[in-house]
């Protein structure tokens, strides 16, 4: 019997109890859906997660200022200023100390409120140098970023972030205006193209650049002091922070150098700041290490999940074609008595379990496409449909279909041809 003839007669016998055949399919459906559907979150999601470390910079270690524990009551720390993180003795000590790095770009924030005419709104001003913009890699929407000679002369300028020259400007061109930061008045220069929606404090990996104002370090230095007093209601505390970020270069992007630059790092921060613990160092290329190393284990996870769901699915299409034999007892055994052997028994009944779980796969397959694109269009949310998802379902829906279709196959096959004919 040819491929095709046995295919046409497990279609045919299927066909005549639709229904039933697409009640069984059900749980094999299911299972290739969700298989595809988890793993197309799951790989938007680990993408999303690896690009917004890679705004970081890939050659690019991080070193932030953190606030350490406080040791003291509220009292008593409101009265005082609170000196803590980096220094800029620490960024020349980088640059004199620390090997194989291309250059080590400072940072300094103070939260403040920014004026156009009747707007205001609530931002950060940030002091850095021309090369930040290369290093954090923003992207310039119009005009430019600052300069090193402004920042030399001590220039009054600025570069706006894109959600707020919006709130500020609206749909009028700020290059050129003025804004009121604090208590100063700057001349915008540029805006930023914008960066989405970011968590975590880290200006330039996602959205919080697109609130912030960026100026000259040595303007912000000459205008603002380094103690910065935060009031809330019934209080009030005073810091004094240098730098709130130096961001270093490794000379070269190779894992070797980067691991080598930051192993120096920590070794020159533990030095410095090692009672205090009032620095975290961020290495992106760990970060991104370890964004693979989870996507890597909740592939495994889904997939395991995806198992058992195509199992449940196996097992009712099992339960299913072993009800079929019972029915279909006085068939086989005329099929036995004209001379059809045990092997084209176990054949006829293989290709009908392989056809619906394959047929189940299929569907399934175009339900999981489906769904990521709802789930993308209706929430936002990031989702990337791999060819490896639909191989991995499909296979595994075929094999349940193989493997749970051998039994049946071979109860239908082992009946006695004589005992068969006395059934009706």
């Amino acid at each position: 019997m040819t491929i095709r003839r046995l295919v046409t007669l497990a279609w045919k016998s299927l066909w005549l109890h639709r229904l039933r055949s697409l009640l069984t399919v059900l749980g094999i459906i299911c299972g290739v859906g969700s298989v595809v559907t988890m793993l197309a979150i799951g790989e938007g999601a680990s993408q999303e997660a690896q690009e917004q470390i890679r705004r970081l910079g890939s050659r690019n270690i991080l070193l932030s200022s953190i606030k350490p524990p406080q040791k003291e009551d509220a009292g008593q720390q409101s009265q005082r200023v609170s000196a803590y993180g980096l220094l800029r003795k620490d960024l020349e000590g980088i640059l004199s100390t620390v090997p194989e790095i291309a250059r080590a770009v400072p940072r300094r924030d103070i939260p403040l409120e920014a004026r156009v005419g009747g707007r205001k709104v609530t931002t950060r001003l940030m002091g850095t140098e021309a090369a930040y913009a290369e290093v954090a890699n923003l992207r310039i929407a119009l005009g430019r970023f600052i300069t090193a000679a402004e920042g030399h002369n001590r220039r009054a300028v600025c570069v706006l972030g894109d959600s707020i020259a919006r709130r500020l400007y609206g749909n009028v061109n700020p290059i050129g205006q003025h804004v009121k930061a604090g208590s100063h008045y700057y001349t915008v220069v540029g805006v930023l193209a914008p960066r989405g929606e970011g968590t975590g404090g880290t200006a330039g990996q996602g959205g919080e650049s697109d609130m912030a104002i960026f100026v000259p370090l040595e303007t912000m230095r000459e205008r603002n002091s380094d103690t910065t007093t935060t009031r809330t209601t019934g209080s009030f505390s005073r810091e004094n922070i240098e730098l709130h970020r130096i961001t270093v270069e490794a000379a070269n992007g190779d894992e070797e150098t980067i691991d080598r630059v930051a192993s120096a790092l920590r070794a020159f921060i533990n030095l410095r700041h090692e009672k205090k613990g009032d620095v975290r160092i961020t290495v992106p290329q760990e970060l991104i290490r370890q964004a693979k190393e989870s996507k890597r284990i909740f592939t495994i996870v889904l997939a395991c999940i995806a198992a058992i769901s195509l199992l449940v699915g196996g097992i009712g299409i099992m339960n299913i074609m072993l009800a079929t034999v019972l029915e279909r007892t006085r068939e086989i055994g005329v099929r036995r008595a004209l001379g059809a052997r045990r092997s084209h028994i176990v054949r006829q009944f293989l290709a009908e379990t392989v056809l619906l779980a394959v047929g189940g796969g299929a569907i399934g397959l175009g339900l999981g496409i489906a769904i990521p694109a709802v789930v993308t269009y209706f929430a936002g949310m990031k989702t990337v449909v791999t060819p490896f998802s639909l191989v991995l379902a499909f296979g595994i829906s075929a094999l349940v279909g193989l493997v749970f279709g051998l039994y049946p196959a071979a109860r239908a096959a082992d009946l006695d041809p004589v005992e068969a004919l006395r059934r009706e």
